[in-house]
């Protein structure tokens, strides 16, 4: 499965990459319109692949008690914390990118304030279920998304690079606005996945008899802890 995305990936890859030699040899912006919906199907498959937080944005959701609207909220600013922060590297901040063969694209600083942040909150969210509290601030949800999409997309890097070498920057800014419309669809059904799959998680429970109150404890602790585990996993990797 995961080759068949990267191999549709590259194949969409390749067309940006041709439509973008178009445009800068003298084709109109027709050309650039035409390639927004190859940009949104980009950015539904590259959300698919591994480093978009779809793990650490389910355990979130999971160790919650946001309702599916809230849920959609926390992944579109994710999503646009995501795409935002790749552009703004791109146009003023490229210095902070590894230089490494083997790294080349990512953002240290940036992946470790995002991961080591979000394993505090995973903690925080085991330590809160663990006392009964079990209580999130108004705003927590927006932080996380915040965080947790505050590592740049790295094919929004390279479209922006492409664009600016070309001289075409405006289209590039278009392709990435595509990109986060389809970024923006995969996150949002895995937090609606999450959302309703802790909802019904609680419902059969229900049906024997557990305790509410146990049971929303429980589906924090895992949650917390599934955080925690992921952000350290990402940390260490």
């Amino acid at each position: 499965m995961m080759d068949f995305l990267v191999s549709v990936q590259g194949e969409i890859h390749q067309s940006a990459r041709t439509y973008f030699s178009a445009m800068a040899s003298g084709g109109g912006w027709t050309i650039i319109f035409a390639t927004l919906p190859l940009g949104a199907g980009l950015g539904m498959v590259h959300a698919l692949t591994p480093g978009h937080s779809k793990v650490l944005l389910a355990s979130y959701l999971v160790s919650s008690e946001l309702s599916v609207l809230r849920g959609l909220g926390v992944s579109a600013v994710l999503a646009t914390t995501h795409v935002l922060s790749a552009i703004i590297i791109a146009l003023f901040a490229t210095e902070l990118l590894s230089r490494g063969l083997a790294d080349a694209g990512r953002a240290p600083l940036a992946e470790w304030i995002s991961r080591g942040a979000l394993v505090l909150i995973g903690l925080w969210l085991a330590a809160q279920a663990l006392t009964g509290k079990h209580s999130h601030p108004r705003h927590q949800g927006t932080a996380f998304g915040f965080l947790a999409g505050l590592i740049p997309c790295p094919l929004t890097l390279f479209v922006m690079v492409m664009a600016s070498a070309r001289g075409i920057l405006l289209a590039g800014l278009g392709f990435a606005a595509a990109m986060l419309v389809g970024i923006v669809t995969t996150l949002g059904a895995v937090a609606a996945l999450a959302v309703m799959g802790r909802a019904s998680v609680r419902i059969l429970f229900a049906r024997y008899g557990a305790s509410m109150d146990v049971l929303s404890r429980g589906l924090a602790l895992f949650g917390g802890l599934l955080l925690t585990a992921a952000g350290i996993y990402e940390l260490v990797t």
